[in-house]
């Protein structure tokens, strides 16, 4: 997972596992790993959500108790933050659910199974 965050292909952890913003390259350009077969799905932006927002929640608290700016200064200011940790954090989450994925050997990624058939 931590070479999937890091946007790096889970096996040999030099290759990029990207080819374009989010889109998984088919192998890796390195070690030829099959990347094609993950299925991220929904996950990145779920887990994205989930962490931008206990990131902006609090901060918003803490600005607000302290500072008390106007609503269109907190709507400028955290629209801005929560769209950018969002486009910045996307492809790292969705890296290492490719990697916990490659890991667990889930979705194709088991090569004794794409043998098998099974």
């Amino acid at each position: 997972m931590g070479r999937g965050f890091l946007c790096a292909c889970p096996a040999c952890g030099k290759g990029r596992m990207f080819r374009a913003y989010l889109k998984v390259a088919d192998n890796c350009p390195r070690c030829g790993e099959e990347l094609h077969h993950h299925r991220a799905d929904d996950a990145p932006p779920y887990f994205t959500m989930f962490i931008v927002g206990h990131i902006v929640v609090p901060l918003v608290l803490v600005v607000e108790k302290l500072w008390r700016p106007d609503l269109s200064v907190h709507f400028m200011i955290w629209t801005a933050v929560t769209l950018a940790l969002t486009f910045a954090l996307m492809p790292a989450v969705k890296g290492a659910i490719v990697g916990l994925q490659w890991a667990l050997r889930m979705h194709g990624f088991d090569a004794a199974m794409r043998r098998d058939g099974a």
